[in-house]
């Protein structure tokens, strides 16, 4: 697979290098020790994989979703993903070489061992899933047994948020409520 080192930063279009999706790398992890909440998601959609951003495709609703919740003080684009480590707030995936929707992902390509060592590694304060699907890998049970909202604490690891996805494509499922649990959690 060729090696995409621009992909990293988050104003290159990688349309423009002519690369296939499939040969993208990742989106970069925005990680940096005792943030106040890390965002979690399954993997990054094409969209997100083309563009180098976060939740970048125009249908999700994350970045209103953390605006509106209380979160953040404004409404954010995908493109200025990276500032919000100023505000403490990172970004990872499970999948980190993959890119495309949840059932799209091969199942060796969720590295929940690496996810974990990051998290031990840079001990944030809260981390949130942003979909019952990247919940479900990380804890190793079906969607259905995962409650939205924070979980039971597991001892020497991050409070931890499990929240609805919001992808346009799982419109049937959204609340705002478990986002707004989450920040009154961060804000307190």
């Amino acid at each position: 697979m060729p090696s995409c080192t621009l992909a990293r930063y988050s104003t290159v279009n990688i349309r423009t290098l002519n690369l296939p999706v499939a040969s993208l790398h990742r989106l970069p992890d925005q990680l940096r020790p005792n943030l106040r909440l890390v965002f979690v998601g399954t993997a990054a959609s094409t969209r997100s994989a083309e563009l180098g951003h976060y939740y970048a495709h125009p249908g999700n609703r994350f970045w209103r979703a953390i605006h509106e919740a209380g979160i953040t003080p404004r409404r954010y684009q995908p493109g200025e993903f990276a500032s919000l480590i100023e505000l403490g707030i990172g970004f990872t995936d499970l999948c980190k070489t993959g890119a495309g929707m949840d059932h799209q992902i091969a199942a060796e390509a969720i590295d929940v061992s690496g996810f974990r060592a990051k998290i031990e590694n840079y001990r944030p304060r809260t981390i949130a899933f942003t979909s019952k699907k990247a919940a479900s890998l990380f804890y190793g049970r079906p969607s259905a047994a995962i409650a939205l909202g924070r979980q039971t604490r597991e001892e020497s690891w991050p409070e931890v948020f499990v929240l609805p996805s919001p992808s346009g494509a799982a419109s049937g499922h959204w609340t705002l409520e478990p986002w707004r649990g989450l920040a009154a959690w961060i804000a307190a």
